[in-house]
């Protein structure tokens, strides 16, 4: 592990002792100008940064009624100062919500605003200088875009929209982040972000295959590009190679075989998740969610079901409508996109899967709201949906289940540290400390309900909390998928 001053874990999270400029060092590595032009953007800082900069922020708001309110509104009142973890586990009052959209409202409100072009001192306007391009590209970079402080904000301001707004900005000039920008270019080449190529996808789901056999004694088949198959699955690439996600991934499988209902991978379009959000651009996303449109016809398929990745299914149940609708050509009788945890929930409920709970007797169980899915979608026909699906899948397949302190839960969940793109060594640090205010609600219920898992639908909270959880001394193994477990319960060959 790496070497780092990680807080300590208390009974609740204080509002930490300010320590300005605590984090102005950390930066991810800058994408190369490889990984730039394959998106289209600058190779690196092009000479006329400032006026381009200006120009692109001038564009973004013009585009969008809702940056402009975003930007014009704030009061000052405070209500988002001690909600977001950066800020609670580094102590830098630049990562509370409200200074870190001032460093993009100070530079609107210089140039796109009246008092700001002549009375700057009056409202915060600031020009854009390299120093202030820098903190963009630090503190745009310690924002996982989760927007909890939206939640509690009066009049419902995004940091979220203001973070992708400043990083759109920073690839038009040349500064773009390596992590999300060559996982892009990964998926416009490939169509996944690990750059999985065709025979290798079909090689890791045959060794799928045979593990399952080997396990139950039962064919349950992981297939790809199978023309008129009821429902295209996408699926994050973590869970094709990684651990607590490929137990996830035979789950999926387990439910489909033991339902009867046909399915199928698409090697075109293999991967669930769409960076492009991350980085702000609406360009980016459209070409990835293209992909999913062109595999969903070319394999004639009547459902398209999104498997456990929090921004896939935001960026599927949120944007797919504007970017690759209408759906039209799929079976009506679905939800257009439909959630795997909406497909599993309504086969437990019907009684098409047969389930031996004390396969998960072992195990006592919380549940982690992934921040994309609670705050930015729905599931389900009821409001709440995003909640309470997930836990009745859960409550189904496992006998002990406990939620974790209503505060810390739902619409108010915190955010595992990694998500908006951080998900990056670089950022070990950021990823360590703001990791503190969920791994603190964790442990209440491990020291005071026993709980020794906590199940997720994110991709990149699981491979987040893997990562972090030895820093705090709990394990990585109590990480586990929600469709691991009812993988785990289902008993094969006995549907009634």
């Amino acid at each position: 592990m790496s070497d780092i001053e990680v807080p300590v874990l208390q009974d609740y999270v204080p509002t930490p002792e300010l320590h300005p400029g605590a984090m102005s060092h950390l930066k991810p590595f800058k994408a190369s100008p490889e990984h730039q032009a394959a998106l289209g953007f600058p190779g690196t800082l092009v000479d006329d940064w400032k006026e381009v900069a200006i120009r692109r922020l001038g564009e973004l708001v013009d585009g969008s009624r809702a940056l402009r309110v975003y930007l014009d509104s704030c009061v000052k009142c405070g209500a988002c100062t001690d909600k977001c973890h950066y800020f609670l586990g580094t102590g830098d009052p630049r990562n509370m919500p409200v200074a870190r959209q001032d460093l993009l409202r100070g530079v609107y409100r210089r140039y796109y605003t009246w008092v700001g072009r002549y009375l700057p001192w009056l409202v915060g306007a600031t020009d854009l200088t390299e120093e202030v391009l820098n903190f963009w590209y630090s503190y745009y970079h310690q924002c996982s875009q989760c927007r909890r402080c939206s939640v509690f904000c009066p009049f419902g301001i995004d940091t979220a929209e203001v973070s992708m707004a400043a990083r759109e900005i920073l690839d038009s000039v040349g500064v773009g982040q390596k992590y999300c920008n060559e996982i892009l270019g990964k998926v416009h080449k490939i169509g996944n972000n690990l750059g999985l190529p065709e025979p290798a996808l079909r090689n890791t789901v045959e060794g799928l295959e045979e593990d399952v056999k080997e396990a139950t004694g039962v064919d349950v088949r992981f297939p790809v590009d199978v023309v008129g198959a009821e429902v295209l699955l996408i699926t994050p690439s973590a869970d094709f190679f990684a651990e607590p996600h490929i137990d996830g991934l035979i789950g999926y499988a387990k439910v489909f075989h033991q339902a009867g209902i046909s399915w199928t991978l698409s090697s075109q379009a293999s991967e669930a998740a769409n960076f492009a959000m991350f980085i702000g651009s609406r360009e980016q996303m459209q070409k990835v969610a293209q992909r999913v449109r062109d595999a969903a016809l070319a394999l004639k398929v009547k459902r398209i079901v999104v498997g456990e990745c929090g921004h896939a299914w935001r960026v599927a149940y949120a944007f797919w409508g504007t970017l690759i609708g209408p759906l039209d050509f799929l079976d009506p009788r679905y939800p257009r996109p439909q959630h795997i945890c909406e497909v599993t929930e309504g086969l437990i409920a019907r009684g098409a899967l047969k389930l031996d709970m004390s396969a998960n007797d072992d195990k006592v169980v919380t549940f982690h709201d992934s921040c994309n899915v609670a705050r930015a979608t729905r599931m389900g026909d009821r409001p709440g949906g995003q909640f309470t699906v997930p836990r009745s899948v859960i409550r189904s397949v496992c006998a002990h289940y406990v939620d974790m302190d209503p505060a810390t839960i739902g619409d108010r969940t915190f955010c595992c540290g990694g998500g908006g793109g951080l998900l990056t060594d670089d950022l070990i640090e950021l990823r360590v400390k703001g990791a503190l205010p969920r791994l603190q609600a964790l442990n209440a219920v491990v020291e005071d309900k026993k709980v020794t898992h906590m199940a997720a639908i994110c991709a990149i909270c699981k491979t987040q909390f893997s990562k972090v959880l030895p820093y705090y001394g709990l394990p990585r193994e109590m990480v586990v998928s929600v469709h691991q477990l009812v993988g785990d319960a289902i008993v094969l060959g006995a549907k009634e």
